[in-house]
C-alpha cells in the first residue's frame, strides 16, 4: 500500500493513523493475542518508530485484488538487524483493517519484545487517551 509505506518512511504518524479503520485488528511479531482498534494500534506503531532504527522498507508485493499487500523492510533495534514485513489487508473504504508483523531472527524479535515491552505501559495509557478523545 504506497500511502502507508509513503508516511512510514516520512515519519508522518498521523497520516499513517488516518489510514487505519476504526475496527483494525494488529498481529504483533512478538504477542500471541491480536490488538484489535485503531488507538491501540496507532500507539504500538509510534513506539515502533521509536525502537527501530535505521528503518527502510525494501520491497513492496501488491495482491491481484488490491486488497492485500506485504512490504518488506529491513531495521535495527540496538545492536540487532532484523529484516520483516508488514502485510496489509484493506477494506472496502481503502482503509487498513489488517495490519500483521513478523520479523526475523530470532534474536531481532527478542530484541523488539524487550525493547516494546519496557514502553508498554506507556503505548496503553496513550491508546486509553486516544480512545477517550475520539468519544
Amino acid at each position: 500500500m504506497r500511502a502507508f509505506r509513503e508516511a512510514v518512511e516520512a515519519g508522518d504518524l498521523d497520516a499513517v493513523e488516518a489510514l487505519l479503520a476504526e475496527d483494525v485488528v494488529f498481529t504483533s511479531p512478538v504477542v500471541f493475542k491480536p490488538y484489535p482498534g485503531k488507538a491501540i494500534t496507532a500507539a504500538i506503531l509510534r513506539a515502533v518508530s521509536q525502537v527501530f532504527e535505521d528503518f527502510r522498507y525494501e520491497r513492496e508485493i501488491g495482491g491481484t485484488d488490491g486488497r492485500d499487500h506485504a512490504l518488506v523492510f529491513a531495521a535495527r533495534v540496538g545492536d540487532r538487524e532484523l529484516t520483516g514485513c508488514d502485510f496489509i489487508h484493506v477494506d472496502d473504504n481503502g482503509l487498513i483493517d489488517e495490519l500483521t508483523v513478523m520479523v526475523r531472527p530470532l534474536s531481532g524479535a527478542q530484541a523488539l519484545a524487550a525493547a516494546m515491552g519496557a514502553r508498554f505501559e506507556e503505548i496503553v495509557k496513550e491508546a486509553e487517551a486516544r480512545s477517550a478523545s475520539a468519544s
